[in-house]
């Protein structure tokens, strides 16, 4: 296969900022090299007493004033004083014979009466003392005029840098970063065999995202398989989803895949202090796709220039974005013709993309990119894995089960950190234990053994987590408890971790015994010492924003009835959709839900107070405690399903086992991964 041959690299400007530094520097050294002999007034009387001055020219303008000796006395003046005349030789310049010395005349009328004087005493010696003397004026253009020129010059570099920075410093078409090509397009094109190293092999789970995007992929390939029965690709793709969940990587995927120009940008690149630079910067992108066309752009992010127009008119709107929006609505689906640009867009704040942009023509798909399931958490672990040196036991099974809610590069995150931690430990091959550590180091953060934490202070802790642990033990929705510690980690003093069951609804029961056993921590405070702390700031945050959630967007108050006021796009952030006493109602439906279940997991704890003591006791003596620990005071929960039963870490390294669980503030870390509603 023949080599393909270089791309030429276009000429920098910044050669043209180092040859005028090289030719001022040579100019100054040769200046330097060049310059007279400076000597002293007595010195020069000294040598014309001796006959050894030819000639001398007096520059008035200047006050100095220029000596040439006699060619046949240069011996006999090095001989005079060998260290200050060495350097004296014969010298020529470009333009005849250049001065010998110089020197600094004083006042020119006490200097004219001192020569006048010396010629007399040279006149009275004899013919062979007498010398010229010629008075000028004298202008050394060459000086002025770099004089003029090095400043403005010194602006114009400084503009011109200043231009590059603001127009991002060399991006653009053909690599012209200046201020003429501000207006031209950023996007980064692979074309002509040259794409990235990703395919839909590396692309674990997402299988429908897949299938929509490699039939995308495989019109462009053979657009007549569609073409003959009359069909029409889809103008445009749109990617939605939660950070991390692999929406980028799959346009990393389609630009392996395809074989046609593939064009990929982010919408920040259109966003320019300049006016009207984003709308020209969508014109020249759109013109260089129809070049190549067919072909493909993508714009990830595209919230930054896609949000809906006139939102928030009180609080201003930025005309330049909203001008890029317009330009390329009118470029996706206006009155020109289209054809062969196929268009993907990424983003995860779909809710505020203006409904232009979103409408059948433009996007004609949204493709939701969700996070994965088990199984398909455990195709991303595979793909992670594989540059990993692992144990021959681990278990990927087992991980996948234990990292519900984490997305893609949730898991790559866990991946990483676990070969970090088995370096970190000396280790040969990353093990089942490394895995564990890396969740707990990821979940809640670095643990601080070293805090400094009074014996009433961890007491309280000890009670408190006992008492989240208590109540979901024997809560019959309650998400099943892994382990539960004292340690402080991260910015919590304490952390409970649960494995939350993977359901797509959930029930008016479950959401109230979460709430139950999230408030447990703070009625085991009030039960077992008579005063609460402020240790359940995170427990108190859970459970309003729930209860809300419950009362006014899931219509699960009977004295509401079923309303959801829930507002994607934050359009009532200043004014609500209900009246003051709608408001007033809600407000005490909240109030009332969280008493309630706070009364609830009083009652608990109050009927198991004894076995709560022995929880925390053991807590306070072990600092971590795990299912097994529960077990043995409380008996195996009846609720647990055998198929959701997973296998219980290690308890022989107590402070770094892990499972899943949201570390928060203060005292306790207790909120599993969010739940999809």
């Amino acid at each position: 296969m023949a080599e393909e041959p270089k791309k030429k690299q276009g000429f920098n400007a910044y050669w043209i900022y180092a040859i005028i530094a090289v030719l001022l520097i040579s100019f100054n050294l040769f200046q330097f090299s060049g310059r007279d002999l400076e000597i002293q007034e007595s010195d020069f009387y000294e040598l014309a007493e001796h006959g050894y001055v030819e000639k001398m020219v007096v520059i008035k303008n200047q006050e100095t004033a220029e000596i040439y000796f006699k060619q046949n006395k240069l011996d006999s003046i090095k001989l005079l004083d060998t260290v200050k005349y060495q350097h004296i030789q014969k010298k020529e310049g470009f333009g005849g014979r250049t001065p010998d010395a110089r020197f600094e005349t004083k006042d020119m009328e006490s200097f004219n009466d001192d020569m006048k004087e010396l010629e007399k005493e040279l006149e009275a010696k004899g013919p062979n003392y007498k010398f010229n003397i010629n008075y000028e004026n004298r202008t050394d253009w060459v000086s002025d005029i770099l004089g003029w020129l090095l400043f403005p010059i010194i602006l114009i570099v400084f503009w011109i840098i200043i231009m590059r920075r603001m127009s991002g410093g060399g991006g653009g078409q053909g690599g012209a970063g200046n201020i003429f090509s501000i207006g031209k397009s950023r996007a980064k094109v692979f074309e002509k065999g040259k794409g990235t190293n990703t395919t839909f092999k590396d692309v674990a789970g997402l299988q429908g995202a897949k299938e929509e995007i490699e039939e995308i992929v495989d019109f462009l390939k053979n657009p007549k398989k569609y073409t003959e029965l009359g069909a029409k690709i889809p103008k445009g793709a749109l990617l939605v989803g939660p950070p991390g969940t692999g929406k980028t990587l799959l346009a990393k995927a389609v630009a392996g895949e395809a074989k046609v120009p593939f064009f990929s940008l982010s919408g920040s690149d259109f966003v320019e202090m300049f006016v009207g630079v984003g709308a020209s910067r969508v014109r020249d992108l759109f013109r260089q796709a129809k070049e190549k066309a067919p072909s493909i752009i993508f714009i990830d992010e595209i919230d930054a220039i896609g949000r809906a127009r006139g939102k928030n008119l009180n609080m201003g709107s930025n005309d330049e974005r909203e001008n890029t929006l317009n330009q390329l609505l009118t470029e996706m689906d206006g009155f020109g013709t289209n054809s062969g640009v196929i268009i993907l867009a990424a983003t995860n704040r779909a809710d505020v993309l203006d409904s232009a942009l979103m409408r059948a023509g433009r996007f004609d798909r949204q493709i939701y990119v969700d996070m994965p399931d088990v199984n398909e958490r455990k195709e991303i672990f595979l793909v992670h894995l594989k540059p990993l040196k692992l144990d021959t036991d681990l278990d990927i099974d087992f991980l996948a089960r234990q990292t519900p809610g984490f997305s893609g590069a949730d898991i790559a995150n866990i991946c990483n950190e676990a070969a970090l931690i088995a370096a970190r430990k000396k280790k040969k091959a990353v093990g089942k234990q490394d895995f564990l550590d890396a969740v707990d180091r990821i979940v809640g953060g670095l643990e601080k053994k070293n805090k400094i934490i009074t014996p009433e202070e961890k007491k309280t802790i000890a009670y408190h987590e006992a008492g989240h642990a208590t109540t979901s033990w024997l809560l019959e929705h309650a998400s099943p408890l892994i382990k539960v510690t004292i340690v402080p980690r991260g910015r919590s003093l304490g952390a409970a971790w649960y494995l939350p069951e993977e359901r797509q609804i959930t029930t008016t029961e479950q959401l109230e015994d979460e709430m139950c056993y999230a408030l447990g921590g703070r009625a085991a405070e009030e039960i077992m010492f008579g005063k609460i702390s402020t240790g359940a700031l995170s427990d108190l945050e859970k459970v309003t924003k729930q209860a809300y959630a419950m009362v006014s967007i899931y219509g699960l108050s009977d004295k509401l009835g079923n309303i959801s006021y829930y507002d994607p796009q934050g359009q009532s952030a200043f004014m609500k959709p209900y009246s003051e006493e709608r408001a007033q109602l809600i407000d005490k439906e909240v109030s009332e839900l969280i008493e309630n279940q706070y009364h609830r997991a009083k009652k608990i704890l109050a009927e198991n107070k004894d076995k709560l003591s022995l929880l925390a006791e053991k807590l306070l003596e072990k600092e971590v405690i795990f299912k097994d620990d529960l077990e043995a005071i409380f008996g195996k929960r009846m609720w647990d399903k055998e198929e959701h039963k997973l296998t219980t870490p290690d308890t022989t390294e107590s402070h770094t086992e892990s499972n899943t669980s949201d570390a928060a503030d203060d005292l306790a870390s207790d909120e599993p991964k969010p739940l999809p509603h």
